[in-house]
């Protein structure tokens, strides 16, 4: 079988904000962005990249019940409900250009015990976005 991961879902609480993060910080290219306000599906990728990552409003799902918007919402501002994990051949630079832009430092760069360099941020959306270093 041949298989690529084509894009995958992250949700937002405020488009612009994780437009900038995704397109100003992390400089991903949007490949589209459609809807308005609140209600608004923003699709960006790293360049070069066939993968795309779609940042979609939590709300616009109507198979949920307000209980389970409310627990999302909850998970989202802690951190626990989504995790995106990128790659870099130079995570310290990685790091310190995101760290400057201001985002919320998860964990600094380290070696983990299993084998992998890597550090974290949490998007505006409180999304965990994991980098790892990759030679």
């Amino acid at each position: 079988m041949d298989i690529t991961i084509h894009h995958t879902f992250l949700p937002h609480t405020d488009p612009a904000e994780s437009l900038a993060f995704y397109r100003d910080i992390l400089g991903f290219e949007v490949r589209g962005d459609v809807g308005g306000g609140a209600m608004r599906w923003i699709t960006v990728a790293p360049k070069g990249s066939d993968t795309s990552v779609v940042l979609t409003p939590p709300a616009a799902n109507p198979g949920i019940t307000e209980d389970e918007r409310r627990t999302i919402a909850e998970m989202m501002a802690k951190g626990t409900y989504a995790t995106l994990v990128l790659a870099t051949p130079d995570l310290d630079e990685v790091f310190d250009t995101i760290q400057a832009a201001g985002a919320e430092v998860v964990q600094e760069p380290v070696d983990q015990p299993y084998g992998v360099r890597d550090c974290a941020f949490r998007d505006p959306a409180g999304n965990h976005v994991r980098f790892n270093e990759v030679k």
